[in-house]
């Protein structure tokens, strides 16, 4: 495994993130695929021995039991201080008032709720899971800088917002003295480039760490076009973001098998070598439900690509709909 900083700071962080969204109790959220504790265990425990240190989940998971399944099992297995644990607040948690979004009292509230589901005194990051349109940016950089200073979060990221938001967030903190955000975790892949046009160049310029979501575009990108999964079945949101593009992305799809064949590794592997590659990208996070895959993720970071074969992939690519701040 190699090691890197997270963005501008001094946290070492794998170039790998394990995505902790494949775990939960899968009746009680969005996501029936997800691995409950026992089958979850051994997914963290390869992790950990193959040298990943990044782990990342949200409090909306699941109804909670990502969290709480990932922090126990953490717990048993690892180090608190040598891993990098990684949660998220905005969605709704109730249908009642308050329940949702960035709002001082909404932060203050979940962040305590994340920690105690966590079984830890503190996250390593804590990102806001989107924009909030009905709450002013500087209440919630305030109230992120204050659970900073309380010491229950080291530092603080944002996903899936607008470069414009994401700059005027980052100015506000700066010109009240309040923390910034370090790192940005995006929908970027192989079928999804548009963060190439605006985020990717900010975050490089700012020194903000990239930690692209579904690097594998829930799983197009790791199988051959037309072939799907039991999770594909039922993942509604995979499905909502890529099916109106199929058309142009069947030709990456089937680039990338070609050169999967022509290399003899798993698609997977030749999708993430490609992300890894990208700057300024950290670490892909990277959610999985067999050993298998994330062996194939640890694999990807040693796997060089050329120029030419990069050129292969992305030259199929067509411009698509921005997507993905309203997931």
């Amino acid at each position: 495994m190699e090691y890197v900083k997270l963005g501008n700071t001094g946290m070492d962080v794998s170039r790998i993130c394990l995505g902790c969204m494949s775990f939960g109790i899968g009746e009680r959220g969005d996501f029936p695929w997800a691995l409950d504790e026992e089958r979850a265990r051994p997914m963290i425990k390869k992790a950990l021995d193959l040298g990943i240190n990044f782990f990342d989940t949200a409090n909306v998971y699941s109804a909670g039991t990502s969290e709480e399944i990932t922090g126990k099992i953490l717990k048993e297995c690892a180090n608190r201080d040598e891993i990098v644990l990684a949660s998220k607040v905005f969605y709704p948690v109730s249908d009642r008032p308050n329940g949702s979004g960035l709002s001082r009292k909404h932060i203050m509230s979940q962040i305590d709720k994340s920690l105690q589901r966590l079984g830890t005194d503190y996250l390593d990051m804590y990102y806001i899971h989107r924009w909030d349109y009905n709450t002013p940016i500087e209440e919630t950089m305030e109230a992120l800088h204050d659970i900073v200073k309380a010491g229950k979060v080291r530092y603080i990221g944002a996903s899936t917002i607008y470069a414009w938001q994401f700059l005027k967030a980052q100015n506000v903190a700066e010109r009240h003295g309040w923390t910034k955000f370090v790192a940005m975790q995006n929908h970027y892949n192989l079928l999804y480039r548009e963060e190439e046009r605006e985020m990717l160049p900010l975050c490089k310029e700012e020194k903000v760490a990239v930690m692209p979501w579904s690097p594998l575009a829930a799983g197009r990108l790791a199988r051959p076009w037309g072939e799907i999964d039991e999770r594909a079945k039922v993942d509604v949101i995979g499905k909502a973001i890529y099916s109106a593009t199929a058309d142009a992305d069947r030709q990456v799809v089937e680039r990338l098998t070609e050169l999967a064949a022509k290399r003899g590794v798993p698609m997977s592997q030749i999708a993430l070598a490609w992300l890894l590659q990208k700057e300024p990208v950290t670490a892909p996070i990277v959610g999985t439900t067999e050993i298998s895959h994330i062996e194939d993720a640890v694999a990807a970071v040693s796997l060089k690509l050329t120029p030419e074969e990069i050129a292969l992939l992305e030259e199929p690519y067509v411009p698509h709909p921005v997507l993905g701040m309203m997931f």
